[in-house]
C-alpha cells in the first residue's frame, strides 16, 4: 500500500529572497502547515515578515559559509525568489545545488535568465511576470474567468454560460470532436463545482471548467462568449 503523505511536501523549505513573490510563495506555504525559513540580504524585510514565517534571518545568500551556518544543505526544497538581481540569483542557485538540495525552484526574469537557472542546477524556472501577463492577456480577451496554461501547450479554463450548453447531456454534444475540448468540471447557479461526465446538462447560469489544447480552449470561449 503507497502513502499519501510524501515526506518532501511536509518538509521544512526554505525562501530565498523575501520580496512580493518570494514573501507570497513563503506566506502560503506557511498557511498550508509547511515550516519555512525565508532569508533576504534586507533587514527591513525580514523584520517585516520575522513574525509571519517560522524563521526569517538576514544574510548574504551568495556566501557560502552563511548558508552552511543555517544549515542550507539540510533542505529538501528551496525557493531562488531574488528578483532583478541576477548575478545573486545566478550565485544562490549554484550555491544550493553544489550544497545538494534535492529541489530548486528559482525565479526568473527572462528565458536567457531562465535557462541559465536550468544549467547551473535548478530542477524547475518559473516566469511569474510573463505568465500573469499572458494569463491576464487570456482574461481580458475572452468570455474566461480564470485560465491556466501547462507546459506543453495545454490550458484549463473556467469560463460562465449564460445559456444552456446545447440542447441536452455533454455526452451528445459531442465537444471533443466539434471543438477539441472537454468539460472536465461546472457549477449549477446553486451548487459547488463537481465533476462532469456524460450525463450532465449544463444549464443557464452554470460556470464549467474546460481543458485542451490552447488554441482549442481560445477558440470555444470566444464562441461561447458570441453566444452568451
Amino acid at each position: 500500500m503507497f502513502s499519501l503523505v510524501n515526506r518532501k511536501l511536509t518538509s521544512p523549505v526554505l525562501v530565498v529572497g523575501l520580496g512580493r513573490f518570494g514573501s507570497a510563495v513563503a506566506l502560503t506555504m506557511v498557511a498550508r502547515g509547511r515550516e519555512v525559513l525565508g532569508v533576504d540580504d534586507s533587514a527591513e524585510r525580514v523584520q517585516q515578515f520575522a513574525d509571519r514565517l517560522t524563521h526569517a534571518m538576514q544574510l548574504d545568500t551568495t556566501d557560502e559559509e552563511a548558508m552552511r551556518q543555517i544549515g542550507a544543505a539540510e533542505f529538501e526544497q528551496a525557493v531562488v525568489a531574488i528578483g532583478t538581481d541576477i548575478e545573486s540569483s545566478v550565485l544562490t542557485t549554484v550555491l544550493l545545488a553544489d550544497l545538494g538540495v534535492t529541489e530548486i525552484w528559482a525565479k526568473a526574469i527572462s528565458r536567457d535568465h531562465g535557462r541559465i537557472l536550468e544549467r547551473i542546477g535548478a530542477h524547475h524556472v518559473v516566469y511569474p511576470e510573463a505568465d500573469m501577463g499572458e494569463r491576464v492577456a487570456h482574461l481580458v480577451s475572452g468570455a474566461m474567468l480564470d485560465y491556466i496554461k501547462f507546459d506543453d501547450g495545454f490550458a484549463l479554463a473556467k469560463l460562465k454560460v449564460t445559456e444552456p450548453l446545447g440542447d441536452g447531456p455533454l455526452g451528445e454534444l459531442g465537444l471533443r470532436a466539434r471543438y477539441g475540448i472537454t468539460v472536465v468540471g461546472f457549477r449549477p447557479p446553486a451548487g459547488a463545482f463537481t465533476y462532469a461526465d456524460r450525463e450532465t446538462v449544463i444549464g443557464a447560469g452554470s460556470l464549467i471548467a474546460i481543458a485542451g489544447r490552447i488554441d482549442d480552449v481560445d477558440k470555444f470561449a470566444q464562441e461561447l462568449s458570441s453566444h452568451n
